[in-house]
């Protein structure tokens, strides 16, 4: 059934609601912990293991199909979500200046880690009802319509969560003095509009759904298993693993460490920023690239099809190591060249991404499209996950400096895997 309430009333704030916990999660927290004295092991550690949720999350999935309605998942999750937020901030330890100063400050707590945890599973399982309802909520039309207002808001959450939050995070610190109450207040801003739009959405998302529309226990389970045997079975499958695992290596080493490489020190090896201005790099010239990456790339794709684009866009991911490298090297003071620098790297990854997602959806083609699609983003979690776990400790065994250089040399498993895959695709998958 197709709502009649103005799709303008709910799904721009349904995918900023379905992009902030995310960046929360994902992103927050690594600032957040460098600030509060962590070291660099423990959060790579902790927080790559927080993409656990969005890579089993096709193995729940069915269950938001089966038990209550998208609509319900949606809200029950927000107030999960929220909550857990809340609780947050009353979690955080509040270790003394000079703990955070000689990098004592925070050690592995176990607390604060069960509630991120519990709002990445709350947060993933939002994403597959938000999905869910869309689909069911607009007609194929609107579905088209909207689809870049769901993206623009994911993109507006990503310049909050990244960049206003943690400016406001740097104000507070620069303005109270203490790190830890500025870091808890931070996250009660973030639980209180968090709560505004699940009393929102509450009473605004239409009741899309009808109970005739559910499928049996034993049904979707036997969807489930046949989805994932046929995209076991599929020609190439292996190979096309290889490359969902590989092709974002360099990235997946350095994504969890360039936070800490803003904020450390020039003795550390690191460029030494505030963490107002760190927010502001990544959370507005940084999200500014990145978008900017993914819509030429989205065009170059459509121009050239996936197959001619792909040697481009694999290899523009070797642009941020090597911006990385040479700051490594440099230790650049000057806010302008550090700009400057941050957009190329986030540009690099937006056009470079473009044909990781390309390629999935290509692979994906077929009767279970969709969940052989959700089974690759398990796959691309998973490549995040991993390397992100080990980055903090080569980090910290061999340096800034060495560590972007192990990077870089990451970028040969990327050059292997794309030119391992590229003559399988369809030269005309993705032209216009």
């Amino acid at each position: 059934m197709q709502s009649k309430t103005s799709p303008w009333l709910w799904v721009p704030t349904l995918y900023f609601a379905e992009g902030l916990p995310y960046f929360i999660v994902n992103v927050i927290s690594v600032t957040m912990f460098k600030r509060l004295g962590m070291s660099n092991g423990d959060i790579s550690l902790y927080t790559s293991l927080l993409y656990l949720p969005w890579i089993i999350k096709p193995f729940w999935s069915p269950f938001v199909d089966i038990i209550r309605t998208k609509r319900w998942w949606i809200v029950s999750m927000q107030v999960v979500m929220a909550a857990a937020t809340l609780l947050l901030c009353l979690s955080l330890p509040h270790p003394g200046p000079e703990q955070i100063q000689a990098g004592l400050g925070v050690s592995p707590f176990v607390l604060t880690l069960i509630l991120f945890y519990l709002t990445a599973f709350a947060s993933a399982t939002h994403d597959i009802a938000a999905d869910g309802y869309y689909m069911i909520a607009l007609d194929e039309h609107r579905q088209s319509l909207f689809v870049g207002i769901r993206s623009t808001f994911y993109r507006i959450a990503s310049v909050f969560g990244q960049g206003v939050l943690v400016v406001i995070a740097g104000v507070l610190e620069t303005r109270t003095g203490d790190i830890p109450r500025a870091w808890s207040l931070t996250l009660i801003s973030c639980a209180i509009l968090l709560a505004a739009i699940t009393l929102y959405h509450s009473l605004i998302l239409p009741r899309a759904e009808f109970s005739s529309e559910k499928k049996s226990a034993s049904s979707i389970a036997r969807d489930l298993l046949d989805a994932f045997a046929s995209f076991f079975r599929k020609d190439g499958v292996w190979l096309a693993i290889v490359f969902m695992l590989l092709y974002r290596l360099p990235e997946a080493f350095s994504v969890k460490m360039l936070t800490p490489f803003l904020l450390d020190s020039a003795q550390d090896g690191g460029l030494g920023l505030s963490t107002s201005q760190c927010g502001l790099v990544y959370g507005t010239v940084g999200t500014v690239a990145l978008t900017a990456g993914g819509i030429l790339g989205g065009l170059a794709a459509g121009r050239w099809g996936l197959r001619k684009s792909l040697w481009p866009m694999s290899l523009s991911l070797a642009l941020p190591c090597a911006v990385y490298l040479y700051m490594a090297l440099a230790q650049p003071s000057n806010m302008p060249t550090i700009y400057f620098c941050v957009a190329l790297d986030q540009f690099g990854y937006g056009f470079g991404f473009t044909a990781y997602m390309l390629y999935m959806m290509w692979f994906s083609q077929g009767r279970f499209k969709t969940s052989h699609y959700a089974i690759c983003t398990a796959f691309m979690a998973l490549s995040m996950m991993i390397p992100g776990i080990f980055a903090g400790w080569l980090q910290e065994a061999l340096g800034y400096t060495g560590f972007f250089v192990i990077v870089m040399i990451c970028c040969l498993a990327t050059v292997f895997v794309t030119f391992a895959v590229r003559k399988r695709i369809d030269s005309q998958y993705g032209k216009k």
